[in-house]
C-alpha cells in the first residue's frame, strides 16, 4: 500500500544514504552472504539508473574477513580484529564492485575515521570527493576505517548507524534509510504479540526514545538505541529517515515508490546550515557545560547565545575553539557549540555576569561562552 506522505518524501529525495547492517549481509552462521550483496547492489544500481544519487554505508568487513580466513570466532585482540577487517574490506568492496558493474555502475570505496570529520578542511574535502564520485555516476561504498580506528583515542564513530547519519548531514541528503534485521520501530518488544510496528514517528520525544530502553533496567536494548540516535541527528537538521528490514524483497525500490514499509521518522523544522551540521553532528565534543533552566530556555526557545551566568558546571579539559556539549540539569544534551573560552577560564567565570569577566580573568574578549552563530541546538 502506498502512502502520499512517503511518496512526497521519496520524490524530493535526490540524494539517498543507505546503511546496511552486518546481520542483513550475513547468514545465520555469521558468514557473508553474496546473495544478499547481489540483491542490494542490484537495487542500488536500479535507483541510480533512475537518476537518484545513491550512497551506501556498509557494515560487514569483519564478517567478510572471518569468512576469508576461515575463522569461526570474532577476534578479541584489537590488532587481530583490525587485520581481519582489512582482509574483509577487500573482499567486501570486490563483491559490491562486481555486482554494480554487472548492473551498469561502479563502486567507489571510501574509508573514514571520526577524526576525518573533526577537521573542517578534511570534512569539506571528503564532501567534495563524495560529490565528485556521484557526479561520475558511481556509488560510494563507505565504511569506518577499522584498521586505524581506535576507540580509546576517540577516533571511532561508535557504530555505522551514527556514521550514516553523519554522512547524511555531510551531504545534506534528504533521506537516510537504515536497513536492519527488524521491520522497524515497535512500541514494545518485537517478540510480544501486542507490540505494534510504528509506521510514522512525527517527533522523537521521550516516549519514543523509551521504546529502545528496557522498562525494568532503563538500559538500551540492542541496536535500536543507536538507530534512534541516528534519527535524532538526521531529523533535527531537517531531513527524513526510515528504518526497514533489509531482507524484504526489493525493499529500496518499494520504499522510494512510497510503499508503507518500516518506520518513517519525519524531519523537524528547517534545514540546518552546513557549518552548523559540522558543529553539531560531526566534530567529537571535547568537554561538557551544564546549564540552568534559564539558559536552556534562552538557547532552545529564544535562539540566544550562551552566557557565563547560565553555566553551572564544567566537565573535561578543552581549549578555546573546541566543540563542547551543552547539557541541562538532567544530563540531557541540548546543544553543541564552539567555545570562546577554555575549560579553566569557564570554571572561573561560570555563574557570573558578563561585566565581571574582565575583573576575574584580566581580559574580556567575548561576552558569550558560545555565540549563537556557533551553536547547534538539538533539543528544545
Amino acid at each position: 500500500m502506498t502512502d502520499l506522505l512517503r511518496q512526497e518524501i521519496a520524490t524530493s529525495a535526490h540524494t539517498i544514504v543507505v546503511k546496511v547492517g552486518t546481520r542483513v549481509l550475513t547468514t545465520d552462521q555469521g558468514v557473508l552472504s553474496e546473495q544478499q550483496i547481489t540483491q542490494l547492489g542490484r537495487q542500488l544500481a536500479q535507483l541510480a539508473a533512475s537518476g537518484r544519487r545513491m550512497v551506501l554505508v556498509s557494515s560487514g568487513a569483519v564478517g567478510a574477513g572471518m569468512s576469508q580466513l576461515g575463522l569461526t570466532q570474532r577476534p578479541t585482540d584489537l590488532a587481530k580484529l583490525q587485520a581481519v577487517a582489512a582482509v574483509g574490506q577487500a573482499k567486501l568492496i570486490e563483491l559490491y564492485d562486481r555486482v554494480l558493474r554487472d548492473n551498469g555502475c561502479h563502486a567507489a570505496q571510501v574509508l573514514l575515521t571520526a577524526e576525518d570529520l573533526d577537521d573542517r578542511t578534511r570534512y569539506l574535502n571528503i564532501r567534495n570527493t563524495l560529490l565528485s564520485v556521484l557526479d561520475f555516476g558511481a556509488i560510494p561504498i563507505i565504511n569506518e576505517n577499522d584498521t586505524v580506528a581506535v576507540e580509546e583515542l576517540m577516533l571511532t564513530f561508535g557504530d555505522n548507524d551514527r556514521l550514516a547519519a553523519r554522512v547524511t548531514n555531510l551531504l545534506r541528503a534528504p533521506l537516510l534509510v537504515l536497513l536492519s534485521d527488524v521491520q522497524g520501530l515497535y512500541n514494545g518488544s518485537p517478540e510480544l504479540p501486542e507490540s505494534k510496528l510504528l509506521s510514522v514517528v512525527p517527533k522523537l520525544d521521550e516516549e519514543v526514545m523509551g521504546f529502545a530502553r528496557d522498562k525494568k533496567t532503563g538500559h538500551s536494548k540492542g541496536g535500536m538505541a543507536s538507530k534512534l540516535e541516528a534519527a535524532r541527528m538526521v531529523t533535527s537538521t531537517g531531513e527524513n529517515m526510515i528504518i526497514a528490514s533489509g531482507r524484504q524483497p526489493d525493499v529500496l525500490p518499494r520504499l522510494l515508490a512510497g510503499e508503507d514499509l518500516g518506520t518513517l521518522f519525519l524531519a523537524q523544522g528547517k534545514a540546518v546550515t552546513p557549518r552548523k551540521r559540522w558543529i553539531g553532528y560531526s566534530v567529537q565534543p571535547r568537554g561538557e557545560l551544564v546549564v540552568d533552566d534559564g539558559a536552556v530556555k534562552a538557547l532552545g526557545e529564544k535562539g540566544k547565545s550562551l552566557l557565563p551566568i547560565g553555566v553551572t558546571e564544567v566537565r573535561g579539559t578543552f581549549q578555546k575553539g573546541d566543540v563542547v556539549r551543552v547539557c541541562n540539569g538532567q544530563d540531557q544534551e541540548i546543544a553543541r557549540g564552539l567555545t570562546n573560552y577554555t575549560s579553566e577560564e569557564i570554571a572561573k567565570i561560570l555563574g557570573k555576569r558578563t561585566d565581571q569577566i574582565e575583573g576575574i580573568l584580566g581580559h574580556h574578549p567575548y561576552d558569550e561562552i558560545i555565540h549563537r552563530d556557533n551553536l547547534t541546538v538539538s533539543r528544545v
